[in-house]
């Protein structure tokens, strides 16, 4: 039986590892055993960043919440309280992005939340 050789299969491989380290530091981009450690821990903390960044983009937007209700004489927690109670279901983003564009609708839904 013919012996089997993976050069091919390797230098695919290989072109495809260095190709996702581009711009990586030093042997980080050049060498190939260098560069999979790179990928692994680029990807891991990819993975682990994108969980977080739906953390600081929730915590952004109860700060502006929080912010706009207090400039409307009530406390987040009293707003999102209140709206609850009143059955108005707005997520948190939108009331953000209200709070920011459209004062007006903002002060309205407070008004509800706080009767």
């Amino acid at each position: 039986m013919a012996r089997v050789k993976s050069g091919k299969t390797n230098r695919a491989r290989h072109k495809k590892v260095l190709k996702r380290a581009k711009g990586y530091y030093s042997a980080g981009s050049r060498a190939y055993i260098h560069a999979v450690e790179k990928n692994d821990r680029g990807m891991a903390f990819a993975y682990r960043d994108r969980k977080v960044n739906k953390r600081n983009f929730r915590t952004l937007w109860n700060q502006r919440i929080n912010a706009a209700a207090r400039l409307n004489g009530t406390t987040y927690s009293r707003l999102i309280g209140g709206l609850i109670k009143a059955g108005i279901q707005v997520d948190r983003k939108i009331l953000a992005d209200l709070a920011i564009n459209d004062a007006a609708a903002f002060t309205a839904l407070c008004k509800h939340a706080l009767a």
